[in-house]
């Protein structure tokens, strides 16, 4: 059954393969506003009756019905349509960052390219500059593009697969009952990129395959709800070193002698080697093993989480109120709540003008006011950073805020001495409190643009800023390998849902996941803060 995500894919693609075709430029608006609405929601468009559906923001009553289609067939006969119009190569270059319809049809139509492979050669033999409107450092920046969607295939986002490998496990088990089975690997290890599910096994399991519900063979390879599924078969004897030795990195492995690595599973080896338990996302690099008991103990849970920074309500391209948002983090549990709509330089995403932020601060004033139990909704923004580094609000707007981040939105194309020096000077602003989503990577779609990292956390350290690390599973940016840099500058990071919706807030267990990796510890996690202490934060700079 198709997930909110993929209903959502499925009418973008719509949308961008009718621009291809020069088809109704109403139905082309039509379809792309529900990709904006129904990729940000979180709950069951499958279990919604048409009349839900339709009245979901940029949904309407033309859109529920190709969605009651899709849910029920599987199909959508208007995509269909197109997709046989088009060919497949065509269709997979509109799935890449950059590379909209436009320059897309001008690639197919003129070039008379249809294939991956056939432009990345073209690009490579420096024909695309013959063309207008392709100079050579856009055919630069397509090659780059290219590759890096050559290199993403066959991968998946954890968020996507970690469920499925528990289900799949489960199903496996009700077949195999005297078997060892194990998830291990990418998935174990918590990986923000999986290849698929993988199972460690003390016994062979494809037998029983063709008998599970949503398994499939295609191609030599078997499938578990369309992700492939990768099994390792050890003798039962070894079965707790193999999956030691999976569920940790080569170096990590190569740190533990045979003798203590036959001491029996995952708790016996660590004692053997008078260590104390690391957990498997946690072994990563053999710093980890200098670690003491109380540093383990003390890495970040999503239990820990106080507040939740970093939300967009319909003030701009939120799916919820304000009034819904905070509701919905207060009655999760939460202490406090960080709204940071876009600001005004965003026009893609409705940012807010000055009259707008007067208005939403008048709002969040008068419901604060009606929390009786010390819940507070913080006056936040996040504030583009324009390309000269300097954030769009005059500093007595700034000044009325809580709490500034400043993320980079636009004029993304830039070469690493560009992208640093504009962050930094960011950084440096007196109203910059978090630095957000530090190279605006998008995982298995866009690189982001590369920055000195040492040098924006250092500036980070001099000026005070909180680093983001954004828990968004296409983002997870900061990358957890730069954590235990900051952590060395004593640099906070926050671990932020980028929520556009009340259920998002619960992205917040990939950020922790991925921070548990860098070995982010809860005291230096900015909002494991309890609110007398956010304040204190906030009233420091």
């Amino acid at each position: 059954m198709l997930n909110n995500k993929q209903i959502a894919g499925k009418f973008d693609l719509l949308a961008k393969l009718m621009e291809l075709h020069d088809d109704n430029p109403f139905k082309i608006k039509t379809y792309a506003n529900a990709y904006l609405s129904l990729r940000k929601l979180e709950g069951n468009l499958a279990e919604m009756s048409k009349a839900e559906l339709a009245s979901i923001k940029g949904v309407g009553s033309t859109v529920a019905d190709k969605i009651k289609e899709l849910v029920e067939t599987g199909e959508m006969k208007a995509l269909e349509k197109f997709r046989e119009m088009t060919p497949e190569g065509i269709q997979q270059m509109l799935s890449i960052k950059g590379l909209g319809p436009k320059k897309v049809k001008q690639i197919w139509k003129e070039m008379e390219i249809e294939t991956i492979g056939e432009l990345l050669y073209a690009c490579n033999e420096n024909r695309l500059v013959a063309y207008s409107g392709f100079g050579p450092k856009i055919q630069a920046d397509i090659i780059e593009k290219l590759e890096y969607f050559q290199a993403s295939q066959g991968k998946f986002l954890y968020a996507h697969v970690h469920k499925q490998a528990e289900k799949c496990l489960e199903l496996i088990k009700t077949k195999q009952t005297s078997t060892k089975i194990e998830i291990c690997g990418d998935v174990r290890r918590m990986m923000p990129e999986v290849k698929g599910i993988e199972l460690l096994s003390d016994a062979a399991l494809v037998d029983i395959f063709p008998e599970i519900e949503s398994m499939e063979y295609i191609d030599d390879q078997w499938y578990f709800m369309a992700i492939p599924i990768f099994i390792y078969v050890t003798e039962s004897a070894r079965f707790d070193q193999e999956l030691f030795r999976l569920n940790s990195s080569e170096s990590f492995y190569a740190a533990f002698s045979n003798e203590e690595l036959s001491a029996g599973d995952d708790q016996l080896i660590f004692k053997n080697k008078g260590l104390p338990f690391i957990p498997a996302e946690f072994r990563e690099h053999t710093d980890a093993l200098s670690k003491n008991e109380s540093y383990i103990q003390n890495l970040i849970e999503v239990e820990d989480i106080q507040g939740i920074v970093h939300n967009h309500s319909t003030y701009s391209d939120g799916l919820h109120t304000l009034k819904e948002m905070a509701d919905y983090v207060r009655d999760s549990g939460f202490k406090y709540f960080v709204i940071s709509d876009h600001s005004k330089s965003a026009g893609y995403a409705s940012g807010l003008n000055e009259e707008s932020v007067l208005m939403q601060w008048n709002e969040i004033e008068n419901l604060n006011n009606q929390f009786a139990d010390g819940f507070k909704i913080y006056k936040g923004i996040e504030s583009d950073i324009l390309t000269d580094g300097s954030l769009d609000y005059s500093d007595d707007i700034l000044a009325g805020f809580d709490i500034v981040i400043a993320s980079v939105h636009s004029g993304l194309n830039m070469d690493e001495e560009k992208a640093t020096r504009r962050l930094i000077t960011a950084i440096e602003n007196p109203y910059t409190r978090i630095l957000g989503h530090p190279t605006g990577r998008l995982l298995l779609a866009r690189r982001g643009y590369p920055v000195d990292y040492k040098k924006v956390i250092d500036a980070c350290a001099t000026n005070n800023v909180v680093i983001e690390l954004n828990a968004n599973p296409q983002r997870l940016d900061l990358d957890w390998t730069w954590i235990p840099y900051a952590l060395d500058k004593h640099v906070k990071v926050a671990i932020n849902p980028d929520a556009h919706s009340k259920e998002s807030i619960h992205y917040i267990k990939y950020g922790v996941a991925a921070a548990r990796k860098g070995g982010l510890t809860k005291d230096m996690c900015l909002n494991t803060m309890n609110k007398e202490a956010f304040d204190q934060w906030l009233s420091r700079k």
